[in-house]
C-alpha cells in the first residue's frame, strides 16, 4: 500500500523583516491631527484627474504671483533701465507658456499611457516639484490628502510607463511600522514569494539612508499620502520608485491597511 501524502503543505516563504528602530513621535506631517476619526476612515482614494485640476490652479497661482511682482516693481526696475520691465514680462510669458505646455504633455502622457517626456521632465524631475507645490496649495483649502492621493496615482502611472525590470535582490520594499498585523503578514508573504527584502524605517531620513546604503535599482514604498509625497520628492529623482498609499481607519501611525493585490502587482512589474 503506498504511503499517504503528507497532510501539511510546506509553509509559504516569508520575507525577513529588518527594523530600524529609533525614538519616534507622531510624524510631523500629522502634527495638527486632533485625534478625531479621519474622513472615510482614512481612505483618501481620488480620481487622478483631481491632480490635474489642482495643478492647473497651482500654475495659475504662480502666474498671478509673478505678474503681481512685476506690476509692483516694474516702475522701480525701469529707473535702472527702461528695458528691464519688458524683458521680465517676456520671460514671465515664456515661462508660463512653457509650464502650461509641460502640464498639457503630462496630461497627454497619462491619458495615452505613452512616455512623451523624458524622466527628468516627468516622474523623476519636474513632476515631483509640481506635486509638492500643488500639495501646498491644496493644504490651504483642506484638500491636501485627496489631492496627494491623486498626485501619487499620476506619478505611478508615469513611472510604470518605463517598464523597468530589475534582478533578484535589486528591488527594495520600504514599509512604515504602523501597518496592522494582518496587513504586515500579507506584505511579508508577498515579499518572501519574490525574494524582496523588507525594511521598516520610522523616519524619512532613515528611509533615505537605507536606500543610500543598500543601493537598490528600484524601490516599492508604502506610506500615507503625506509621507509619500515628501518621500518621493526626496528619493524618486535618485532611484526609480513606485508608491503605494494606505488607508488609516484608526488614524495616522496605527493599524494602517493597504491593497495587497496592488502591492504584489507592482513587485511583479519590477522582478517578473
Amino acid at each position: 500500500m503506498p504511503d499517504a501524502p503528507p497532510t501539511n503543505a510546506a509553509p509559504a516563504p516569508r520575507a525577513q523583516l529588518i527594523h530600524i528602530d529609533v525614538d519616534r513621535r507622531l510624524g510631523h506631517e500629522w502634527d495638527e491631527w486632533d485625534g478625531k476619526p479621519l474622513p472615510d476612515e482614512g481612505n483618501y482614494d481620488s480620481t487622478p484627474w483631481l491632480f490635474f485640476g489642482w495643478s492647473a490652479a497651482t500654475i495659475a497661482v504662480l502666474a498671478a504671483t509673478g505678474a503681481l511682482f512685476l506690476y509692483l516693481l516694474g516702475p522701480r526696475l525701469a529707473l535702472l533701465h527702461r528695458s528691464i520691465p519688458g524683458v521680465l514680462w517676456l520671460a514671465w510669458a515664456v515661462g508660463l507658456g512653457g509650464l502650461s505646455l509641460w502640464w498639457l504633455l503630462i496630461a497627454v502622457a497619462y491619458r495615452t499611457r505613452k512616455p512623451v517626456l523624458p524622466e527628468a521632465l516627468a516622474e523623476r524631475g519636474l513632476f515631483l516639484r509640481m506635486m509638492r507645490l500643488t500639495s501646498r496649495v491644496a493644504t490651504r483649502f483642506g484638500r491636501r490628502d485627496w489631492v496627494e492621493n491623486a498626485a501619487v496615482k499620476v506619478y505611478n502611472a508615469l513611472a510604470l510607463m518605463r517598464s523597468r525590470k530589475v534582478g533578484k535582490g535589486e528591488l527594495l520594499l520600504l514599509i512604515p511600522r504602523c501597518l496592522s498585523k494582518e496587513t504586515l503578514d500579507g506584505v511579508l508573504g508577498i515579499a518572501g514569494k519574490y525574494g524582496v527584502p523588507v525594511f521598516v524605517a520610522t523616519r524619512g531620513q532613515l528611509a533615505r539612508r537605507v536606500i543610500r546604503e543598500r543601493r537598490p535599482r528600484a524601490v516599492v514604498a508604502v506610506a500615507c499620502e503625506r509621507d509619500m509625497v515628501s518621500g518621493l520628492h526626496d528619493v524618486a529623482g535618485k532611484v526609480p520608485v513606485l508608491g503605494l498609499t494606505m488607508t488609516l481607519p484608526s488614524g495616522p501611525c496605527k493599524d494602517a491597511r493597504l491593497n495587497l493585490g496592488q502591492l504584489e502587482e507592482w513587485v511583479k512589474a519590477y522582478v517578473v
